[in-house]
């Protein structure tokens, strides 16, 4: 549920840019949504209420939800301040490929990598298999970014919005079965063993 709230401002993105030409009007006052900017005005927008509505429910702020408005504010910051689409076109990358990273260099630091300290109070994995599963991540993550460019770069702005829509859905759901895969053999099921009498 959780990934899907997360999604919530990618969703807002794509209908507000799909929105373009259509005229807002409060009172006097009136706005016809441009495209990719008011786009960004509501991906900005919608990722700091999304930031806080998180913070309100577990009254917690989450490390990656905080990179990523981040990441949303200085990119679409960018956008916006020099009307070029470039720099939001470059935040998925520059995001998925911080979040390999970090990844990557979490097997590095204490006893455990960021897949384990996520997932590690829920489940019990062999270490290999947790070390498995972090560079399946970090590879995820590298990949995505990459695509994210080959799209931004030889693609219309039109298919590259609707890229970013579609594969967000698809690339969560493709990672989440992966992992799902992965852990599957690991896991007991105590009702499934015959009761021994």
């Amino acid at each position: 549920m959780k990934q899907l709230a997360d999604l919530v401002p990618v969703i807002l993105f794509f209908i507000a840019y799909k929105s373009k030409g259509y005229v807002i009007s409060f009172g006097d006052i009136s706005y016809e949504l441009d495209g990719i900017f008011s786009a960004t005005w509501v991906l900005i927008i919608a990722s700091a209420i999304h930031l806080l509505l998180s913070w309100l429910f577990t009254k917690k702020l989450e490390k990656r939800l905080v990179y990523l408005f981040l990441a949303v504010l200085v990119f679409g910051g960018a956008t916006l301040a020099f009307r070029d689409e470039i720099f939001i076109q470059w935040k998925p990358t520059i995001f998925n490929w911080g979040m390999a990273l970090a990844f990557y260099g979490s097997q590095f630091i204490g006893n455990k990598n960021l897949i384990e300290r996520a997932l590690g109070s829920q489940i019990e994995l062999p270490k290999h298999i947790w070390k498995r599963l972090n560079y399946t991540w970090v590879a995820n993550f590298t990949i995505v970014g990459a695509l994210n460019l080959v799209v931004a770069y030889n693609f219309s702005e039109d298919t590259w919005v609707s890229y970013k829509m579609y594969s967000a859905f698809g690339f969560t759901f493709v990672i989440a079965i992966i992992t799902a895969m992965m852990i599957a053999p690991y896991l007991k099921d105590d009702e499934s063993k015959p009761n021994q009498q």
